[in-house]
């Protein structure tokens, strides 16, 4: 029955790409997208679950939170089962559900299907990133090389080849603000339909990554051509107003695990502890979060530095770090692109991007949990550099021209 498991899931991402593309575009993206799947199968197999990368843990955890859900299924019937019945389950309710449906499926332990679903989903966020990137300006060169390099990313490729729940998390976020970005382009209450869904599995996946993509799906209602900014604009003031001169209106509401999930992130506590673990860092804050900002952003988004020591799973994460300081010289580029063509879209980036470097700078504490953490930045801000790839070779496709015409002229002369 897991083999069967692993079987569908290919059969569903072949049926995905033909569904997202046309025919040829399809039997472009498809042999890379199989290869990306067969791939997490692998590392899965020989690395991950042999031992032969350090690494791991909250994988095991959530193997035995499904494993609970399935005890309670078989005493009290199939259900969503929340923290509300299992404590263990607080904002990873979404992928302990899904991995319980598949062990109870194939009838007890199956890490190896439960993989393959999660290969699906982050094959599936490509598919995401490729239709993004066009959506604000790519060609499908540029498009398909961003596919491409972020289905082996290797900080994405490890973390989605085994029980974690960052793939579905990625796949979340970059989808909504894909929804945000569309709207933004073309109003379609189909679009917000879509979002509900979404949102709810974020929420039970990092409660607080809504928050987070809150703005630029706010901007992308109220900057559509086809919804009445200033009644959108009347309503959002008097929603903030009634938190501002009312907060005790905010009680029984989501903000309150927002700031329940801040404080926790940003205690004394938790940054001592995350900071004695391995790859830990300590900043002269004074016990302020907010001190010492501008060292931790830096941390946040660049780190781990070339030469930092650490353990060799640290040390394989520079490979993506330079690939990511690349990214981000390009991701510049094509901010200034977009800036001088389509202003919106930039925005619902940034409007993703800066809270959300600004809130994990504040709980910096441990380059190995940012890296993972910092994930949906570096997907978000990939999808600029698309665009000066796009632009680059726009400037090139003249002087190449020119080129030809200039030997066709000296040919014809002869």
């Amino acid at each position: 029955m897991e083999y069967l498991v692993v079987v569908v899931s290919a059969t569903i991402l072949t049926f995905l790409v033909h569904f997202c593309f046309d025919r040829d575009t399809a039997r472009r993206i498809l042999p890379v997208l199989l290869l990306a799947f067969a791939t997490r199968l692998l590392i899965h197999v020989l690395v991950l679950r042999t031992g032969l990368l350090p690494y791991g843990g909250d994988n095991y955890t959530y193997e035995y939170r499904a494993s609970k859900i399935v005890a309670l299924w078989e005493r009290e019937g199939f259900q969503f089962v929340t923290s509300d019945q299992i404590t263990d389950l607080y904002s990873v309710a979404v992928p302990c559900n899904i991995y319980a449906l598949i062990i109870y499926l194939c009838g007890g332990p199956a890490p190896l299907a439960c993989t393959a679903v999660v290969a699906l989903i982050a094959c599936a966020l490509c598919i995401v990133m490729y239709r993004f990137a066009r959506l604000i300006g790519a060609d499908e060169r540029a498009s398909y090389r961003l596919l491409a390099l972020m289905a082996f990313m290797p900080a994405f490729l490890l973390h989605t080849s085994d029980m974690f729940k960052d793939g579905f998390n990625a796949f979340c976020v970059v989808a909504c603000l894909a929804l945000a970005t569309s709207n933004v382009q073309k109003f379609d209450i189909r679009k917000i339909l879509l979002l509900i869904p979404l949102l709810w599995a974020l929420w039970n996946i990092r409660p607080y990554m809504v928050f987070m993509c809150g703005l630029p799906l706010i901007l992308g209602f109220v900057a559509s051509k086809r919804v009445l900014p200033l009644c959108t604009l009347t309503l959002l003031a008097g929603f903030l107003a009634c938190l501002i001169f009312f907060p005790e209106s905010t009680e029984n509401l989501a903000v309150e695990t927002m700031q329940a999930q801040l404080a926790q992130g940003q205690s004394k506590e938790a940054i001592r502890a995350n900071s004695d673990r391995d790859s830990g860092v300590v900043f002269n804050d004074g016990g302020n979060p907010w001190g010492a900002l501008p060292a931790k952003v830096v941390y946040t988004l660049l780190s781990p530095f070339p030469w930092t020591g650490g353990s060799i799973v640290l040390q394989l994460g520079k490979i993506e770090t330079l690939l990511w300081y690349y990214l981000l010289v390009r991701a510049v580029q094509g901010g200034r692109e977009l800036w001088r063509r389509e202003r919106r879209f930039l925005m619902v980036i940034l409007l993703f991007v800066l809270p959300c470097t600004i809130v994990y700078a504040t709980s910096m504490a441990n380059i190995g949990l940012i890296f993972r953490q910092r994930m949906p930045i570096v997907l978000v801000v990939s999808l600029l550099s698309a665009v000066a790839w796009t632009r680059a070779e726009q400037r090139r496709g003249p002087k190449k021209s020119q080129g030809r015409f200039s030997e066709e002229s000296r040919i014809s002369s002869r």
